[in-house]
Parts: C-alpha cells; structure tokens; sequence
C-alpha cells in the first residue's frame, strides 16, 4: 500500500477505540441475554467482529503490525436466529459435493453391487435388456446412492471412486412436524436461514487458511 493510501495514526487510534466501545456493546448485550438465541447478543457479537476487522486492517496498513484475534468471515454468518426458542421439531438440511474421481472404480463397485443382489432376475433368453450398470455413471450412482446410507459413502467415498468436496449441515427449528408427504415435492424449497439452530461446514478452504496461518508464524518466529 502506498504512503498516500495509509490510515492515519489517528484513523487507528479511532478504529481501537470502537472496538473498545464493542467490546462494551457485547458484554452488555451477553449479561442482558433472554436465551441461547437472543438476536441482541448476535448484533452485538457481529459488530464487535466487524470493529476488530477493521482495527486489524488500519493497524497493519499503518505500522504493519498484527492483533492476536481471528476475526470470523461476515459473508459466512447467518442472520439473527427468529425461530421458537424451544422448538418442537427439527429439520436436518445437508449437503455433500463429490466429484467422480476414478469413474471406472465407481463403475465396478457398482457392478459389484449388482451383481451380488440376490433379487435381480436372469433375463429370459433371447431378450433384449438394458445396459449394466458398470456401463453407465448415471446407473452406476444410482446404485450406490440407493445400497448405502450417505453417511457411509461419506466416510468411504474413496472406495467408490469419490473425491469429497464441500458439505454443510443445518440443523433448522420447525414450529410443529410436518404431514407425511407435504414437503416432498419441493424438499429444499423452505431453508429459512433465520430458523437455523446450529450449522457445521466442511471446506478444503479452511485447511488452507490453516496452511497460512501456520506459515505466517513461522515466518514471524526468529531464525536461530
């Protein structure tokens, strides 16, 4: 950053200052709560991250210096939870990405899968039938998909020719359980952000940012 660009000295100065008031703020707000969700405390919390980004920014830019405070992604948080305090259902929201790494071993397990199923008819002689599975990707996940449990393929996606990518999970408060067969025509339609109780990401972005701020400290540490 060029010299013209730098924060002030004051700048900082103020920018330590709101997050001293913040800190207040959240402290304020955390002794006053009313539950485990009180939407003031997750203000109060998001402000204090932003004022303390912002500091970290103007000291670093100034005097190129750093805090010790890991400062959490704004893009990555939810709103203000506006579900019932005590809900009287759940719904459990997950995704997984996969890539087909190895398609010829996604092939053959599937294959395999098939060709063990002590249900699947012999076609009579002379009929015409459809491809096997170990032909066809699409036929071949559905397979998969339909013999094990997503839990299970997550923890074996290597056998089955998988790459794992991202995954999420939400877990979201409902007001009553809904009837049998409501939502199952547009399952994904109704996430409402604001009723997630609690979420859990998994991202090869996050190792990476560990990655960093392993090599970072070891570029601070003296050399010998």
């Amino acid at each position: 950053m060029s010299d013209a660009a730098q924060p002030t000295a004051a700048e900082v100065r103020a920018a330590a200052e709101a997050v001293k008031a913040a800190l207040d703020r959240h402290l304020d707000a955390v002794e006053r709560r009313t539950g485990d969700d009180d939407p003031d405390v997750y203000e109060a919390f998001n402000a204090l991250a932003a004022a303390a980004e912002a500091y970290d920014e103007r000291l670093y830019d100034r005097y190129d210096e750093v805090t010790p405070f890991e400062i959490p992604g704004a893009d990555d948080s939810l709103p203000p939870y506006a579900g019932p305090e005590e809900p009287n259902a759940l719904s459990v929201l997950i995704r997984r990405d996969y890539a087909v790494a190895e398609p010829q071993r996604l092939l053959a397990q599937a294959q395999r899968i098939t060709d063990l199923d002590p249900e699947a008819e012999e076609p009579d002689a002379g009929e015409r039938t459809a491809p096997v599975v170990g032909s066809s990707i699409h036929a071949a996940l559905g397979v998969l998909f339909g013999e094990y449990e997503p839990d299970e393929i997550a923890s074996r996606h290597k056998e089955f020719g998988l790459e794992e990518g991202d995954s999420t999970l939400w877990v979201s408060a409902a007001d009553e359980l809904p009837e049998p067969g409501e939502w199952l025509s547009t399952p994904f339609d109704h996430a409402d952000p604001q009723r997630v109780v609690c979420r859990f990401d998994v991202s090869a972005v996050f190792d990476e940012e560990e990655l960093e701020d392993d090599l970072d400290e070891e570029d601070l540490r003296p050399a010998p």
